[in-house]
């Protein structure tokens, strides 16, 4: 339990790390107890208090719209052909705000991609990526359903027009995989986190300032996402709707996202002074 505490390097965990490998321990020894290789799950006697982590996202790596759009100029200047792939799949967890794995396993048959206005993502499956050991497929990609969601489930997601055009270019440039997919390595495959992780890293280095380069800035492809979130609870859409669209449960998503909702404390403020004038 003490080691679960520490990184690699002696350095302190942070609490989710500690409490992800804490349960994947206890998990483990549950099945030597129900395999009866053990009595009892000896966990269950072992205390050691670590302070709860509130989930809640650093506002810092929250990009504003202008932000997001020269980052995803950016990636198309990255590498030969490698970015421009990808320029449309980062452009989908920032309009659409998918998960990088949603975005991975994005079919055209999902897409509703009218000419005109709005259009429609139907998510139905998604393409995690893990260790080979630990997949069905021996596969670093296993086709899997919606993250919290039974196998069948699907999750509309309307699309501005801008990411509309973005796909439609895309498709029109690059096609789809055998399989339909969207996004895919040059022998039909799927992208690796470390490869659009290494694009995203070169990207911010054209796109931001050095001081912005070494803070938390959309530090990461998945701060694309937030910053959607973000931007939607901050424009006033209503926490179920923009719950629904992000694959979220409202408690949540107003949990994690609580402090990056701009502009409430000075509505706040205005209306105390309001109420201490009347």
């Amino acid at each position: 339990m003490e080691a679960f505490a520490l990184l690699l390097d002696g350095s302190a965990a942070a609490a989710s790390t500690f409490r992800r490998k804490k349960a994947v321990f206890h998990h483990a020894l549950e099945y030597a107890v129900e395999l009866e290789e053990l009595s009892a799950n000896p966990l269950d006697r072992v205390k050691l208090r670590r302070a709860k982590s509130s989930g809640e996202i650093d506002r810092r790596v929250v990009v504003n719209p202008a932000q997001a759009r020269e980052l995803l100029v950016a990636v198309t200047y990255c590498g030969r052909t490698r970015g421009p792939m990808l320029a449309a799949m980062f452009a989908c967890m920032y309009f659409g705000g998918l998960r990088p794995a949603e975005a991975a396993g994005l079919r055209e048959k999902d897409c509703h991609l009218p000419a005109s206005g709005w259009g429609l993502l139907t998510l139905e499956k998604t393409a995690p990526q893990s260790n080979k050991r630990f997949t069905d497929s021996g596969k670093a990609h296993d086709e899997r359903g919606l993250k919290h969601r039974d196998a069948k489930s699907t999750r509309p997601v309307p699309i501005p027009p801008e990411l509309v055009a973005i796909l439609r270019a895309h498709l029109d440039t690059h096609g789809t995989a055998k399989d339909g997919r969207l996004f895919r390595t040059r022998t039909d495959g799927v992208i690796s986190g470390s490869a659009y992780a290494k694009i995203w890293k070169q990207a911010r280095t054209y796109a931001l300032t050095p001081d912005q380069v070494a803070s938390p800035l959309a530090g990461r492809p998945y701060d694309l996402r937030h910053a959607a979130v973000s931007l939607w609870l901050n424009a006033g859409v209503h926490a179920p709707e923009a719950a629904e669209r992000a694959g979220h449960g409202v408690d949540v998503m107003l949990r994690v996202y609580t402090k990056c909702i701009d502009g409430q404390r000075e509505v706040a403020n205005q209306r105390i002074e309001g109420a201490l004038a009347s």
